[in-house]
């Protein structure tokens, strides 16, 4: 899901833009009233497309069908190629549909291709764990708790890009770590003893699920990041270098793990609507986020991922009835809310150099 098909991967989690490109965005963003529109409408578009996309992949992942469910690692191939079918349309746009550039880009640097296998292998990791998160875990305490995505990348950040966090960003991963464990703070319930195991373990395997993503998302997109300010490449076609790498570990991946199941039903079963509105939002949010970047800064980012969590523990319990939300688990929500908020407002980010999309 954060395989980006921008330049600031993970930009939601780390101030990647320095003081004087976010003062200057910000202005840009605040001197006329159509930018001020097109800075609250990115601004929705994100939070919808940031909350449909949880929710549709949690309901295809539920939905009860007569036929076989579809295979996540088939997703996650589908959806690279689909996002490398949109990177390369924007290339061609961008270069009068000359194919010159890909073939300089690809072809001829093939030491510079070569180094996007790691992010690549990463991602596609990271995209099938989401999955099984997804399969375990209902939408309101995925969203919280993917957010420690904002901790691992923070750490990666300083200790592979050398940048330095102020006060109120370091006090913030300390409120995104107590409200996550108060998210997952284990709760009485009623009901078959058996049945509660079952559900406990059906609990831990999503919440490990979501922490490897975590990790694997904080390093791959910190490398990723380290890769972008070391060239001068287009930012499409590092995607599209990206995304042929992931289309290779993901098949590979599905092979070994759903070699059997390909061969006996094809890659593509159990696919309907949902199923490619699954794979269409997984593949296209990067490209959303690619434009929302231009007009709402951090602030704006972090009230959209508030939104999204508001949003989808609402849906999770009215719509998808798969959620019965405590206490504790507001009160770390409301932690995890606050720390997005804190850690996006700091004023004056102690970083070197801005990445240009």
């Amino acid at each position: 899901m954060d395989n980006p098909l921008i330049s600031l991967p993970d930009s939601d989690a780390t101030p990647q833009l320095s003081a004087d490109s976010g003062t200057e965005s910000s202005t840009m963003a605040l001197s006329s009233p159509h930018s001020f529109s097109l800075k609250y409408l990115s601004l929705g578009v994100l939070v919808l497309q940031t909350t449909s996309l949880v929710l549709t992949m949690r309901y295809s992942r539920t939905l009860k069908e007569d036929g076989p469910r579809y295979l996540a690692s088939s997703a996650v191939v589908s959806a690279e190629l689909l996002k490398i079918l949109v990177c390369t349309l924007l290339v061609f746009k961008e270069n009068n549909f000359s194919v010159r550039l890909l073939k300089e880009g690809i072809v001829n640097k093939p030491v510079e291709t070569m180094k996007l296998a790691i992010p690549a292998g990463i991602y596609t990791l990271q995209n099938n764990l989401l999955y099984v998160a997804l399969s375990h875990l209902d939408a309101a305490t995925y969203q919280v708790t993917y957010q420690l995505k904002i901790l691992t990348t923070a750490l990666f950040s300083v200790s592979m890009l050398g940048r330095r966090l102020g006060f109120y960003q370091w006090l913030s991963l300390l409120f995104l770590m107590a409200g996550v464990t108060l998210v997952q703070w284990p709760t009485e319930s009623e009901g078959d003893s058996e049945q509660l195991i079952l559900s406990a373990g059906s609990q831990f395997v999503g919440l490990m699920a979501v922490l490897m993503a975590c990790v694997s998302s904080g390093f791959a997109g910190v490398y990723f990041e380290k890769i972008l300010k070391e060239t001068k490449q287009s930012v499409w076609v590092r995607n599209i270098q990206l995304g042929l790498f992931s289309v290779v570990f993901g098949f590979v991946g599905m092979i070994v793990y759903d070699g059997e199941t390909v061969r006996e039903l094809g890659m593509f079963q159990g696919y309907n609507t949902v199923t490619c509105t699954v794979v269409a939002l997984q593949a296209l949010g990067g490209l959303v986020i690619a434009v929302v970047i231009k007009y709402a800064d951090n602030i704006l980012k972090g009230f959209a991922t508030s939104l999204s969590i508001i949003v989808s523990t609402l849906i999770s319990y009215f719509l998808l009835e798969d959620f019965n939300p405590t206490g504790v688990f507001f009160l770390g929500a409301v932690l995890v809310i606050a720390a997005t908020f804190l850690y996006s407002n700091e004023r004056k980010p102690a970083i070197g150099s801005a990445i240009k999309v």
